[in-house]
């Protein structure tokens, strides 16, 4: 039965420890064959001797991709600030699996993805992305600049045509922030050959902090995230593109972006018990998607307005739905309510939005973690979240049946020994095969690839 908002508001408080679940999570998971096979995990961590990642006995990591070495095209160093990532299959005949990285790079970044004629939008703009080429055994035959000239590349998420959408999670104009053009967009990028797709702005689809997107293969619909921090909080949004489905560089011709409107809920950080669940949801033309003079979440959207939440970030297709993340949210930023973690679910059939998993406050390994970023589904059903909170970093799965499990934790110090930091995982990510999972460490951008007993 669908909560009424004087019922959510009186369920909304400070949440305890621990993770909650509407039910069991397999309508999650329906692209997983395994699904039903969820287990706790693989054991405990096991220290790294080397101080990279500490993994379950049996599993073991290579890091493909480290910060600061030389590209193997030739092209300069490895940028930083690995985020986003995803695997895309081999053409038949060639190598196994093309990955496609992030690289949220400010101006101040140390390692900036170095520009290349034709793949480079704003000369002055540091991020973009990376493409790495692997064969059958899991080594790097190549990498290489998939685009430049970008700034702030999050997170992003796959086509069904097999192009990577790459996400800047920034709204620089040109003449600020020592940008030449204007910046916010998304941009497709080809992982098999970066020059068929160029590097040019898919400004129909907005111009914000984009954080993630995910696609419905059936009808070509995509669902995107904005990731804000103060208030007004991001919007989740969908495009309905001119051409839907229509392959690579379809996405340029253009079509609408709407936002999305929970009657009587202009937060939804207020909603805190799984399983609580709106019906009608409703779709509102986004007035000014380029944002030429006011930031579209400051935009008026007329009666009824649009429904906010603060840093919406991870975002993926399951089944029939489309799932999204909220990192976290603190009333002490103007957030309605504090929560340290949303996944909510759109059917797009029954109009219906539902929370599914909240989070709570720990990262001690024992227990669940806090402030889910990037996440994905896992090999032996379930999902792998990226954690990006205080304290020690871990990818953590979380199994259907709502058992969560620690799968990785980072080992590489960036703080001091008195002052101990460690840098954030992103890009989570499997091979086509399922057997590797490939992660990022933010800082330093360092790229992993771990084998192991997934199907165990």
């Amino acid at each position: 039965m669908s909560a009424t908002r004087r019922q959510i508001l009186a369920r909304s408080g400070a949440l305890g420890a621990g993770i909650a679940f509407a039910g069991t999570l397999s309508e999650i998971f329906a692209g997983s064959a395994a699904a039903a096979t969820g287990t706790a995990g693989y054991g405990p961590l096991i220290p790294d001797p080397d101080g990279l990642l500490d993994l379950p006995a049996g599993f073991r990591y290579r890091v493909l991709s480290r910060e600061g070495e030389p590209l193997r095209s030739g092209e300069g160093l490895v940028p930083g600030n690995c985020d986003g990532m995803a695997a895309f299959p081999a053409r038949p005949g060639r190598a196994h699996t093309h990955l496609v990285r992030n690289h949220e790079n400010r101006q101040t970044a140390k390692h900036r993805v170095p520009t290349v004629e034709g793949l480079t939008y704003d000369p002055q703009a540091p991020g973009g992305c990376t493409a790495i080429t692997l064969d059958r055994q899991g080594r790097v035959l190549d990498e290489r600049v998939a685009i430049a000239g970008t700034s702030t590349n999050c997170a992003g998420g796959p086509t069904p045509w097999h192009t990577w959408l790459t996400c800047e999670e920034t709204e620089f104009k040109a003449g600020e922030g020592g940008y030449a053009k204007d910046h916010g967009f998304i941009f497709e990028v080809d992982p098999y050959d970066p020059r068929r797709t160029g590097a040019h702005p898919l400004t129909a689809m907005g111009r914000f902090q984009h954080e993630a997107i995910a696609v419905d293969p059936r009808n070509g619909v995509v669902y995107e995230t904005e990731d804000a921090f103060d208030h007004p909080f991001g919007l989740f949004y969908r495009f309905l593109p001119e051409k839907p489905l229509g392959g690579r560089g379809s996405l340029r011709a253009g079509g609408r972006l709407e936002a999305m409107r929970v009657p009587g809920v202009p937060d939804l950080s207020v909603v805190q018990e799984t399983g609580t669940h709106f019906d009608g949801i409703e779709w509102v033309p986004v007035p000014d998607p380029l944002a030429k003079e006011t930031p579209i979440r400051f935009q008026d959207f007329g009666g009824g307005g649009v429904t906010h939440s603060q840093k919406l970030e991870g975002c993926y297709w399951g089944g029939s739905c489309v799932y999204f993340v909220a990192s976290f949210a603190r009333s002490a930023n103007g957030s309605a309510a504090d929560h340290f973690g949303q996944v909510w679910k759109y059917d797009p059939q029954r109009r219906r939005l539902t929370l599914v998993v909240v989070f709570g406050p720990n990262t001690d390994v024992r227990l669940p973690g806090e402030s889910p970023d990037n996440i994905t589904l896992a090999p032996s059903g379930g999902l792998m979240i990226c954690e990006d909170g205080d304290g020690a970093q871990h990818v953590f799965g979380l199994t259907p049946r709502g058992q969560v499990y620690p799968m990785a934790r980072g080992a590489q110090n960036i703080g001091t020994p008195e002052r101990p930091e460690w840098g954030e995982f992103a890009g989570v990510t499997f091979s086509p095969d399922r057997d590797t999972m490939y992660v990022n460490c933010y800082t330093p951008g360092t790229t992993f690839a771990v084998t192991g007993p997934w199907q165990r």
